[in-house]
């Protein structure tokens, strides 16, 4: 007998490349396409900011298109998820619940509880895999049960497996009209809500839209430059670039409004035609690999996002200073370049890959010895492509908590924006205070005197902060601390080195190039 099917969209938020929205219109009578908008879930357990709200709004809003020209359309249902799940079963007879199966533990113990629900009140469900290239668990089966805690040992299980699972075919009007759609009332009871009646702020727009069109155009307007594309390589990316240097694709991969797995393939059919291209882990498809990653290690690593009980995190004695944690997420540091990067993540939502590892290197074991678990809460508040996987995994990776252990490597806060940009348009941009600054004084404008502070019409102190820490003697005593911890817990920080890993390093490099803190790693994958 055909069902009569749920389709739960939780973060896969698009038509096309979606097996397991397939599946249920190929099973089914009848399929009503559902989002959840449960709001404690969203800002208790997913800490979404203002920024994201927009965002998902409008993929809402777009997948609602989408699905409007098929000849469906998309409920959305406010409320605690299980309550109206419930509800909505017993309501419309329901025989089959279909949704993506996730690696979070929180999405993880969703559908368990649906599966529970569907035990209760007699419903199926089916999960396929949508959000990743590779179902984690085969890569898992494949390492002995444990995830591999090393890229080199990751690509190695990956190289066993073989290439991706294709995309599925694209959904057409045919497939939808097979099922009965949902009763065209519903969409009216069920709208997409507006961000006002969220009493989300108005003023928090992004450059960036969200939803499936946005993020396909965005796409063909980055794959249509082949050879840019094939000679990518992500540590030569600009970190203080007006305009996004990377694709900008990542808030679009998060959410689930592009496949990665097509990306992948496109990229494949690119490649195949370049007699050159680069590779990973600085190609584009080593972006994607880095992401798979991550979600294969957080898949099977318990507390993940933490660093008490995390098998594979140093555990470090950090500073707890509210004070200074503050200054740091309102880019009140006193130096521009990091306080720019500041104003730029809470504007726009989004910073590029280089500017996360400076800000992420100040915080924690640069300057201000603050837990790494701080900073990525913020960053999970503030970006449009936070992601469970990804954002824990490079806090620990850029504090040198795990996976990072060239750990002598210590952004300077005010030589590496000055050698990329040593105009200084990037700080003049979001820190429009300081913009009457002559370039040289820009990265150090209480190197200004009184008199040349007050022709740019900013006094050092009054109107812009000092800065919170002497750059050098903060980082020299974070350097011994760090070396005292890695030499007492050595057995943790040897569980994700590579043997390929350069040798500990005896001299600091404070003032290393881009290509040195990026070496064999990308912070997040095409941001």
């Amino acid at each position: 007998m055909p069902h009569r099917t749920i389709h739960l969209f939780r973060k896969g938020l698009r038509l096309h490349d979606n097996p397991t929205l397939l599946a249920a219109l190929e099973s089914s009578e009848v399929v009503y396409p559902v989002y959840i908008l449960d709001r404690k879930f969203l800002t208790s357990v997913m800490h979404i900011g203002d920024l994201r709200w927009h965002f998902l709004l409008q993929s809402l809003e777009d997948l609602q298109k989408n699905l409007r020209q098929l000849g469906s359309c998309l409920l959305v249902i406010q409320g605690e998820y299980e309550s109206v799940l419930r509800d909505h079963i017993q309501k419309w007879n329901i025989t089959q619940v279909t949704l993506d199966a996730e690696m979070e533990p929180f999405y993880k113990e969703m559908e368990a509880s649906i599966r529970r629900l569907g035990e209760e009140l007699g419903f199926e469900v089916l999960s396929l895999v949508g959000h990743s290239l590779y179902d984690t668990k085969r890569i898992l089966d494949l390492n002995g049960g444990t995830p591999p805690l090393t890229y080199k040992r990751f690509l190695h299980i990956l190289s066993l497996l073989g290439d991706p699972e294709v995309p599925v075919r694209n959904l057409t009007a045919e497939d939808f009209q097979r099922c009965r759609p949902p009763d065209p009332g519903l969409a009216e009871c069920y709208r997409v809500p507006l961000p006002v009646d969220l009493k989300i702020s108005l003023e928090s727009l992004s450059p960036w839209r969200g939803g499936e069109t946005e993020g396909l155009q965005r796409l063909e307007q980055h794959l249509t430059d082949q050879g840019w594309v094939a000679s990518f390589t992500k540590p030569r990316t600009i970190p203080n670039s007006l305009l996004p240097s990377t694709t900008g694709l990542s808030p679009y991969f998060s959410m689930g409004c592009l496949s990665v797995r097509t990306f992948f393939y496109r990229l494949s059919n690119i490649y195949a035609q370049a007699k050159h291209h680069s590779l990973p882990p600085v190609s584009l498809q080593g972006q994607l690999l880095w992401r798979e990653f991550f979600y294969t290690v957080a898949s099977a690593t318990p507390n993940f996002t933490k660093m008490a009980g995390n098998p594979i995190c140093l555990q470090i004695n950090w500073c707890e200073d509210a004070e200074r944690l503050h200054k740091w997420k309102t880019a009140q540091t006193g130096f521009p370049w990091i306080d720019a990067i500041m104003t730029q993540l809470r504007q726009e939502g989004w910073i590029h890959h280089l500017a996360r590892h400076a800000v992420a290197c100040f915080l924690t074991r640069g300057d201000l010895w603050i837990s790494w678990e701080e900073g990525m809460k913020v960053f999970e508040e503030l970006l449009l492509d936070a992601d469970y996987s990804i954002n824990a995994g490079n806090w620990m990776w850029l504090s040198a908590s795990a996976f990072f252990h060239q750990y002598t490597r210590i952004f300077c806060p005010v030589r590496f924006g000055k050698r990329t940009d040593p105009e200084g348009q990037y700080v003049r941009k979001y820190l429009p205070i300081l913009k009457n600054f002559p370039s040289k004084y820009i990265y150090e404008p209480w190197t200004a005197s009184e008199e040349e502070q007050k022709q740019a019409g900013c006094i050092i102190g009054q109107d812009y902060p000092f800065p919170m820490v002497n750059h050098k003697e903060a980082s020299d005593h974070n350097l011994q601390l760090m070396k005292q911890v890695r030499e007492e817990q050595y057995r943790t920080a040897q569980l994700t080195r590579d043997d390929t890993d350069d040798p500990m390093e005896i001299k600091v490099k404070r003032d290393h190039s881009e290509e040195s803190i990026s070496k064999g790693k990308v912070a997040r994958m095409t941001e």
